[in-house]
């Protein structure tokens, strides 16, 4: 039995790393510790293992997870683990998820950001003992309503018409 997908086509591979490239760029953005921010490469690693877990998996949100750790200057293997038992968890429910509308999938997804953001927050709390602030906990609701935006950009470029090329043009008019 085919399971149905949302992806019209299949993705180009520049679609796919163009996509985390951007993500990756918005999340090195410096927003401060004002306000909670969705985290756009946990976003988009969940949308590419829901839907082509071939193409993007643990290894690759793992290695994701060691940029951002880096980045963030936190304890190394931090965003690793988290951005890997995030993917498994998108993997896991990717044959579910196709099933769903896009707001339905965010009520599925949100758990997982949840738990990947409780990851990060534990092993801050046993490395230093520091505490996230109340809002932190907030974030999976922000990432949610980022999936949603996310998913409609994403689906919506892989399942853009693209105009036929000059030279088809030539050919189909006979010039």
């Amino acid at each position: 039995m085919n399971t149905p997908s949302l992806l019209g086509r299949t993705p180009s591979k520049n679609l796919i790393y163009g996509s985390l490239l951007f993500a990756i760029l918005f999340n090195f953005i410096p927003f401060g510790q004002s306000l909670p921010v969705p985290d756009m490469v946990a976003v988009v690693l969940v949308f590419w293992n829901a839907f082509l877990p071939s193409k993007v998996g643990l290894i690759f949100a793992w290695i994701l997870g060691i940029i951002m750790d880096i980045h963030a200057g936190s304890l190394l293997g931090q965003h690793a683990l988290a951005y890997s038992v995030l993917s498994y968890g998108a993997i896991s429910l990717h044959r579910r998820l196709l099933w769903y509308s896009t707001f339905s999938q965010t009520v599925q997804i949100v758990p997982l950001f949840a738990i990947s953001l409780f990851i990060v927050a534990l092993i801050r709390f046993v490395a230093d003992g520091g505490m996230a602030p109340w809002w932190y906990f907030s974030r999976p609701i922000f990432d949610g309503l980022a999936w949603i935006l996310v998913s409609w950009l994403l689906q919506t470029m892989i399942n853009k018409k693209r105009a036929p090329s000059i030279e088809t043009r030539k050919v189909f008019l006979g010039k």
